[in-house]
């Protein structure tokens, strides 16, 4: 082939490249629209909610509502989580003004709470003359800020909206003062205690706690953290940590910055957000970091969520975790250790899930019981699968061995699909989409199992890396009722559900190298730690430009291991369900669905064995004109810009 050709292929593939996949546009040149098919709704997304919440704590009509309404996001979040993002002197404005702390008696915390009879007296001191009047405000972080005694006024370009002004009593000034002043030294102790232990671990040991806590920065979600008022962050505002837009050693990243700073030169912020990370991290690997997201990360903080944490593995049967002796670095340290050793035992026992917060990005892990509610979805998922696939069972668990039984048919045409593992999938998608009444439901995998078997036994990671996001496939399936969320359009739900499955098709991409060995192909390659247990998310239609567009409001994700050739690959398959609107999933939905995703990872696996035993097992459908087909109920085939028909 002459050079003139070459350079004639490698542009007709680009141009190929540059038409459309969006099933509204299959077949067209992407870019040539008039303008787009959906503009954001008005009010949609993060500063639209925070406008709301706004405007009905201005209409509470008396402080206290107004708190609350505040610290729920108006039923958006639980008020636990906006508390603890609280400033220290903010902080101290709620406990003296309203007698609302996070804080719990134990090691390092004053048993009074000086705010309760402070906060009597500010009611009774409605006719009095206030010797203060502060301000209460709602941040565009999403954070509640006060000004208390002796401060400055809020910055209102960094304001929702206004200021509340709040009369503060003699009584209430007081305890405010004396409560700061407990602060400062509980404070001043803390951040000596994690000076003296970073300062043990000598030069070559912080530089170890950096490069790990860079590592979790880049290898998980976006984090918004807090050192008081100073916010460190790798999501959407300035950033100042290692992550999508911070490459690690960029001269913007906090902890990148202080690799060559002597440990006397590091701020008070920074000393506290080492420690805190490295605690978190200790106890359950870089996916602990996104369970502080939005709050306040001092070394009261992370033993308070250490200890929840204690507790709830300690209601799983097997050796308890004795508490923290104190609130000292070392022994906390030794807790985050043996929970993290504790948790490789709970998860083998319990079903280990997290919640997901939306609006605030913040995690909280909890373990989940199963119920009637399970049995019975579980077992109507069953009977929609033994009606569609040559399986027979009552239970998913009995379909999954009535699948390894004979898996050959896995490998062969089914139906309208060209392999029984396309079926399988799909009828389990349906499935779920049906029993949970899920507006969409998907499961993603990879296409071509042959060539990842060829790549592991060839040690191709440079080539498995290099694979782009069609390597992968994700089957959404829409029910009728989702069509209401889209102006009535089957082609706009048919364009959602092909911007998720894009969406599912990078996830794949993201995860796969995070399986494989750290080979210098793999670590320069973008991409996220696996993730091993499932999820139930609220309010996710805040943040992320695709969840608002396409109204991801309230989902389940079950996220699955496969084994292939002999290799794990945690985070290889899942389920995922999503309501645009009405109620958010609950924790028996998410315990069904973890059951659904396990049969489609046993199968997937049942396929792998069959692709490493020679026989070819390829997934090819699942592209847009599929989606277009199948949701639309129109042909895909179009003339191709190209000459030729897709």
């Amino acid at each position: 082939m002459s050079g003139s050709a070459e350079r004639e292929s490698r542009r007709a593939a680009n141009a190929r490249k540059r038409i459309s996949r969006r099933p509204s546009r299959l077949g067209t040149f992407a870019g040539t629209a008039a303008g787009p098919d959906r503009a954001r709704e008005p009010g949609a997304g993060f500063p639209g909610l925070l406008g709301r919440v706004w405007e009905r704590a201005r209409a509470a009509g008396d402080l206290r509502a107004s708190v609350e309404v505040l610290l729920s996001l108006d039923g958006h979040m639980p008020e636990g989580v906006q508390l603890r993002a609280l400033s220290t002197s903010d902080e101290a404005a709620f406990r003296a003004l309203w007698g609302l702390t996070w804080r719990k008696d134990g090691p390092g915390d004053s048993a009074e709470d000086p705010g309760t009879a402070a906060a009597a007296d500010l009611i009774e001191a409605a006719d009095e003359e206030p010797v203060f009047v502060g301000e209460l405000a709602l941040a565009t972080s999403g954070r509640i800020v006060m000004r208390g005694p002796a401060q400055n006024p809020l910055a209102r370009r960094e304001l929702v909206g206004g200021v509340l002004r709040v009369p503060w009593s003699l009584q209430a000034a007081r305890a405010y003062h004396a409560e700061m002043s407990r602060a400062a030294a509980r404070t001043a102790r803390s951040v000596a205690d994690c000076r003296a232990w970073l300062d043990r671990q000598g030069e070559k040991g912080r530089d170890e706690l950096l490069e790990r806590a860079k590592e979790a920065a880049l290898r998980t979600a976006p984090f918004v953290l807090y050192q008081e008022h100073r916010q460190y962050t790798n999501f959407r505002d300035q950033n100042n940590i290692t992550g999508k837009t911070l490459w690690p050693g960029h001269p913007d990243c906090a902890l990148s910055s202080l690799q060559q700073l002597p440990l006397e030169l590091w701020s008070d912020n920074d000393v506290q957000l080492v420690v805190g990370l490295t605690l978190l991290i200790r106890s359950a690997g870089f996916g602990r970091v996104e369970e502080a997201n939005g709050t306040q990360l001092s070394v009261d903080h992370v033993a308070a969520m250490l200890e929840r944490v204690r507790r709830s593995y300690n209601s799983v049967p097997g050796e308890p975790v004795g508490p923290a002796a104190s609130h000292g670095v070392e022994d906390l340290k030794a807790l985050a250790e043996a929970l993290g050793v504790r948790r490789r035992q709970v998860i083998k026992q319990a079903p280990l899930y997290r919640e997901i917060h939306g609006a605030l990005m913040h995690k909280v892990e909890r373990i989940a019981t199963d119920d009637e509610r399970t049995r019975r979805r579980d077992e109507e998922i069953s009977a929609w699968l033994t009606e569609r696939l040559p399986l027979t069972g009552v239970t998913l668990d009995e379909l999954g061995r009535s699948a390894a039984a004979s898996p050959q048919w896995l490998a062969q045409p089914h139906g309208e699909f060209g392999t029984g593992l396309e079926a399988l999938v799909h009828e389990t998608v349906a499935a779920a989409a049906e029993v949970f009444r899920a507006d969409f439901a998907m499961s993603r995998g990879m296409r071509s199992l042959p060539a990842l078997i060829s790549g592991l036994r060839s040690e191709s990671w440079a080539e498995i890396c290099d694979w782009d996001i069609t390597h992968y496939f994700c089957c959404v399936v829409p029910r009728p009722e989702a069509h209401a969320h889209f102006g009535g359009s089957a082609e706009a739900v048919a364009d959602a559900a092909w911007a998720m499955s894009s969406r599912m098709q990078y996830n794949s991409w993201h995860f796969v190298p995070g399986n494989l060995p750290r080979h210098p192909a793999v670590v320069a390659r973008d991409h996220f730690v696996p993730p091993t247990i499932p999820d139930v998310a609220f309010f996710s239609d805040q943040h992320h430009h695709g969840h608002v567009t396409n109204k991801v409001r309230f989902s389940v994700r079950s996220p699955q291991s496969v084994e292939v050739a002999g290799r794990t690959f945690n985070g290889f398959v899942d389920l995922r369900l999503l309501r645009c609107a009405d109620t958010p999933f609950e924790e028996q939905d998410l315990l069904a669905a973890h059951r659904a995703s396990r049969f489609v990872a046993r199968a997937t696996g049942l396929a792998a064995e069959l692709a490493a035993d020679g026989v070819p097992v390829q997934v090819t459908a699942f592209d847009a004109g599929w989606h277009r087909r199948t949701i639309v109920g129109v042909d895909a085939a179009r003339p191709d810009p190209l000459g030729a028909t897709r």
